[in-house]
């Protein structure tokens, strides 16, 4: 038994050895990445990361990712400023500034390093990622740092030539890597509960050794002294009557050998092989290759394949995973009036389910009402598809399109576009509209040799989406210096654009809190201007009473295009007067220059006396576009019945908006926002008061989700990263769990990437369900190796996430086909292959115990070794391997189909512990048939025609023979899906075994086997009568028991297994389409809650029209 142990341990070891191989040369390939670095005497060359030291001057180019934690000298720009890109440490995609030290600025090329010496004295690593406390000590003076200065390791260059900063932190003592966890060894649930029941086995193993033994021992007491053709005044230890308990001891070594069958030691190495197997069909799944980036998906460990089909709970990262980093201008109001006439994602999606909706209720009606009530029924049909003809947008009314795609420009209207906005009667407020989106921002314009236009460079991404729409609406923003932008404007005379400087006097910045920008400019004309766009509940409150003209239409169209999920912000403006800007500006220059802890509050006091008396002039509605069928993806994911959780490092604000694009969040869903925002002013005990308050909106919200009376009522939970720090505390954070798990979704913005790490800590511990977590940045790589199964994106930004997890795929939309349809297969495919292999076991292991009690505990085998030893690696491992390999219940179009398959996983309906006690009761069932059937048709009578009786070789081959038909036809019955494999391998195996044993038999050591089919048993027809009976009646009980389930009482697949089978899929598509609707899982996320939430809107509205008009008819 050590052997078999020794070689299934050592194959295992081999199989992780490489999989730990693969993992290293990753991380190898991002340790060899080059970077400049400061040799001596002014001289840089090329070092790999992983030779970088603390206090190395480092060079950095544009596109490049930072080595380590860098202290910023000096860049390409003369000011010392650059642009960063943290999207995989925050997953933000706007970029930030990043400004070095006046005193550093002049080190701006390779010679400045010749002679330079400085000292940084700084703060000990750690893993906040928002500050950093320090400072440098350089010609005698020293100057203070601040995070504004510090170039995190994983962020990238962007948009700077080149930077050259000094190393503080290095490998893991950066700030991303102290934000990673220690990658864990994971286990699947299944493998888990495997262990369990070996243990069971090694019991049972165990109770029936000492069984035989006290057997032996007794026997040996008893009937010992009556042999004296065995001597028993002279024999040994083993035989001696006077030694029972000696002799019984012995034999229970004998026994635990002999029965040591009953432990399927096999089984792990044929796992070993399936999921290797399994592993290699997942990668090579042309649905889920990425033909533009040519990545195909890859499961990087065959550990978790089941773990796959028995997941509870997505967590996912926003930017990079849901979205593309990509905004497209797509409709807007400018005066009240809306201009845009393509439809979003949503509203497509949304409107298309709607028709398929109501196609499939009008027929269900039809079907089931009589003629009477068919009629109205048609008539309460058409009426509901009127008024979401109604609803939806005409995705076009100009025709064609007259330009190629834009990135970030999908406007369409004919009536702004080409100039034509000049015939608007309201014109100059149009004008004023895009004078104001070419103007209020931050961006840098830079010059495209392939287009001649301008791209920008923008701190956020809807910011760049303006500057796109304004350039193509003829409002180009074509420079900046210092003091000024300039705007080349097209109209009136597109022959001679116009460039137009705005000196811009003050800006002031858009943060969270604010949630608003503003710019003061001054025009050619002298006139004095303050621009401002901000969210628009922001705007409203701060509009000065003639400025309202257009609030009433304008709030209507903002509410449209939230419900469509785009991002929406409202423009406005005010003139203002040299005196009043004179006064204010003093103010401001006096609340600027300040030093001390109040100089945001001042900030912030000084720029609302400004921001007031506003005039609306409209708003913008931009699309974050999502990936490539997110929302389809995540509303089947949510039929599935699983729950998605949203964790992201961006504002409130962004996450909540991608909500609504993804169907995530929709309107009617009650939103629980709870946040610190408002806390920030108290005392010192203000941490507890703070801590309290957090306390107390959990429990109030829980509270009200509690006494909510509507079953159709959904709750989102939207909480921020300060909040989250005192939910996640231990006399917390299960109120916080328990909240969020009765939410429908459930979105954390402004995390950390430890945070979302704790997050799903809290999940997986707290739910005891599988949970699953995807993301693509360095940022996600915590929560990736904290949850049971990690998935990373292979995008174009960095490998930190795929190569810190368990499988990984192009884009999220392919997380639908790998969990419903490879999950579902791999984990039904374990489970059933684990169970047959308990049963095949017991079967076999138990007619070794029931022949040792019949011949008096002798510890004599009934078969011979060599029929033992290719039981489990010749005759029964092939068919087993083929069913965890092959087998599908039903087809990958029938899962995606029917997403409510996939709870047969998280239920854990295939591998529950009353299926895994069936298989085993069948076992001992399989195991009492062919030993008592094979002993009741030989004992005590010939069975051959010669009289010849049957000895224990015969006696043994023929139950051995049984035990092989029984196996095999078993597996057979097991199974839904045959190809000739399948085929080659079951009855193969059957045939293998009279192969074997007519080799077998001829040769010369096969002693009491020799020629045992040719000459005794093969001209005995009760051998094969006998082999028949036995095979029928081991299966009988399993025959009857699944024609009773899938008559009476079937599961899922079984049903769709019979339309399939007689083919009503294809004769009767209305029926097919309405199993499927009738198979979705009730949801309260995505397009599909969405659109059941407005049919009932509508048919509440309806059934109130109805009312109505029946209550004003005369009698």
């Amino acid at each position: 038994m050590i052997a078999p142990l020794a070689f299934v341990v050592g194959l295992s070891m081999v199989k992780e050895a490489v999989e730990d191989w693969n993992r290293f040369l990753q991380d190898m390939k991002v340790n060899l990445r080059k970077v400049h670095v400061h040799k001596g005497d002014g001289v840089f060359g090329h070092r790999p990361w992983h030779k970088i030291f603390v206090g190395d001057v480092v060079k950095v180019e544009k596109d490049q990712f930072f080595p380590a934690d860098l202290l910023l000298f000096s860049s390409s720009y003369e000011d010392g400023f650059c642009y960063v890109e943290t999207m995989n440490l925050d997953g933000e995609t706007n970029l930030k500034v990043k400004r070095c030290l006046e005193a550093t600025s002049p080190l701006d090329d390779d010679t400045a390093f010749k002679d330079f010496r400085a000292t940084v004295q700084c703060e000990d690593p750690n893993p906040n990622l928002y500050s950093f406390v320090g400072n440098l000590d350089h010609d005698r003076q020293v100057y203070p740092l601040e995070p504004g200065q510090i170039l995190l390791r994983d962020s990238k260059l962007r948009n700077t030539s080149y930077i050259y900063g000094v190393v503080i932190f290095t490998g893991h003592d950066s700030k991303v890597m102290q934000n990673s966890t220690k990658s864990p060894s994971k286990r699947s649930a299944i493998e888990k509960k495997m262990d369990k029941i070996i243990y069971i086995l090694f019991f049972l193993l165990l109770v029936i050794s000492l069984i035989s033994s006290i057997g032996f021992g007794v026997k040996t007491k008893r009937d010992t002294p009556k042999a004296w053709y065995l001597r028993p005044d002279d024999a040994e230890d083993m035989y001696s009557p006077k030694k029972p308990a000696v002799a019984g001891l012995i034999h229970l070594v004998t026994a635990l050998i002999l029965y040591g069958y009953l432990i399927p030691i096999s089984l792990y190495v044929s796992i070993e092989i399936v999921k290797v197997l399994q592993a290699r069909f997942i990668n090579n799944d042309i649905h889920m290759y990425d033909e533009e980036h040519g990545i195909p998906a890859n499961a990087r460990t065959s550990n978790l394949n089941e773990e796959l089909g028995q997941v509870d709970t997505i967590l996912s990262d926003k930017t990079g995973t849901l979205t593309c980093n990509q905004m497209d201008f797509l409709k807007c109001c400018i005066a009240g009036i809306a201009y845009g006439v393509r439809s979003s994602e949503v509203e497509l999606a949304a409107a298309k389910q709607m028709a398929t909706d109501l196609e499939d209720q009008d027929e269900h009606d039809e079907e089931l009402a009589n003629v009477p009530r068919k009629s109205q029924g048609a008539s309460w049909g058409n009426e509901v598809g009127s008024e979401i003809e109604l609803e939806t947008v005409v995705t076009s009314k100009d025709g064609k399109d007259p330009k190629p795609a834009i990135k970030g420009f999908s406007f369409l209207d004919s009536r702004l576009m080409d100039g034509n906005w000049l015939k608007e009667p309201t014109c100059d407020v149009i004008l004023l509209f895009l004078r104001i989106l070419a103007v209020c921002h931050t961006a840098i314009p830079e010059p495209s040799e392939e287009t001649g236009q301008y791209t920008y460079e923008a701190e956020s991404p809807d910011e760049g989406a303006f500057l796109v729409a304004a350039r193509e609406l003829g409002f180009e923003f074509c420079k900046r210096n210092q003091s000024s932008v300039y705007v080349r404007e097209r109209y009136p005379d597109p022959e001679q654009p116009v460039e137009r400087e705005y000196k811009i006097l003050n800006l002031l910045e858009f943060t969270s809190k604010r949630k608003r920008m503003s710019v003061i400019v001054r025009d050619e004309d002298g006139q004095l201007l303050l621009f401002c766009k901000g969210a628009d509940s922001i705007i409203f409150d701060r509009l000065s009473k003639n400025g309202r003209i257009y609030e009433e239409a304008s709030t209507k169209h903002l509410n449209e295009y939230g419900e469509a999920g785009l991002r929406t912000l409202a423009l406005a403006y005010r003139k203002l007067e040299e005196s009043e800007y004179d006064a204010w500006n003093n103010e401001f220059q006096k609340a600027k220059t300040s030093i001390g802890a109040d100089r945001e509050v001042m900030l912030e006091r000084v720029a609302e006396k400004m921001e007031k008396d506003l005039i609306m002039i409209g708003a913008t509605a931009v699309e974050d576009k999502l990936q490539k069928g997110v929302p389809q993806c995540i509303d089947n994911l949510a039929q599935a019945g699983l729950k998605i959780w949203v964790l992201t490092g961006d504002k409130m604000e962004t996450a909540i908006n991608i909500g609504f694009a993804c169907s995530l969040l929709r309107q009617g869903m009650k939103q629980i926002c709870i946040s610190t925002a408002n806390l920030e002013t108290l005392g010192q005990d203000g941490k507890e008061a703070v801590k309290d308050n957090v306390l107390n909106q959990i429990t109030n919200a829980s509270q009200m989700i509690k006494l909510e009376r509507d079953p159709h009522a959904a709750f989102a939970l939207i909480i921020d990263g300060k909040t989250l720090t005192y939910a996640l505390e231990d006399d917390m954070k299960h109120l916080f769990l328990e909240l969020a798990v009765d939410c429908a979704s459930v979105i954390c913005c402004r995390v950390s990437p430890k945070q979302k790490a704790l997050v799903t800590r809290l999940v997986r511990q707290g739910t005891g369900k599988t949970t699953l977590a995807i993301g693509d940045g360095a940022n996600d790589v915590g929560m990736i190796q904290e949850a049971d199964i990690g998935v990373g994106i292979s995008g174009v930004e960095g490998m930190q996430a795929v190569m810190a997890s368990d499988f990984a795929i192009a884009q999220f939309r392919y997380l639908e086909r790998l969990l419903v349809v490879h999950g579902h297969w791999c984990y039904k495919r374990i489970a059933q292959m684990i169970c047959y292999f308990f049963y095949k076991n017991i079967a076999f292991g138990l007619t070794l115990f029931y022949f040792e009690a019949f011949t008096g505990f002798s510890g004599q085998s009934i078969y011979d070794d060599w029929y033992m030893l290719s039981f489990n690696v010749i005759l029964t491992s092939l068919p087993v391997i083929s069913l965890g390999v092959f087998e599908q219940d039903v087809s990958s179009e029938v899962c995606l189909q029917f997403p409510a398959l996939y709870q047969q996983g998280a239920r854990n309906m295939f591998f529950d512990w009353y299926r895994i006690l069936g298989w085993m009761g069948n076992g001992v069932y399989c195991s009492l048939i062919v030993f008592f059937l094979n002993i009741i048709t030989f004992k005590d009578q010939s069975f051959r025609s010669d009289g010849q009786i049957a000895d224990m070789a015969a006696m043994g081959t023929t139950m051995f023979s049984g035990i092989i038909w029984a196996v095999n036809c078993q597996i057979a019955l097991a199974m839904c899906h045959f190809t000739w494999i399948q085929h080659c391998f079951i009855w193969g195996s059957i045939a293998m075994w009279y192969i074997f044993l007519l080799i077998y038999g001829m040769m010369s050591f096969s002693g009491n086997a020799y020629q045992i089919l040719v000459e005794v048993l093969g001209p005995a027809p009760i051998f094969w009568l006998a082999t028949l009976l036995v095979t029928l009646a081991c299966n009988l009980p399993y025959i009857v028991h699944i024609a009773f389930q899938r008559s009476f009482n079937p599961m899922d697949h079984h049903i769709i297994q019979e339309i399939k089978y007689y083919r009503k899929d294809v004769e009767d598509q209305r029926m097919w389409k309405r199993e499927a609707s009738k198979a979705r899982q009730e949801t309260k996320i995505g397009f599909s809650a969405r659109v059941d939430a407005k049919i009932r809107q509508l048919r509440a509205k309806l059934h109130k029209k109805h009312t109505h008009t029946n209550a004003m008819s005369p009698l």
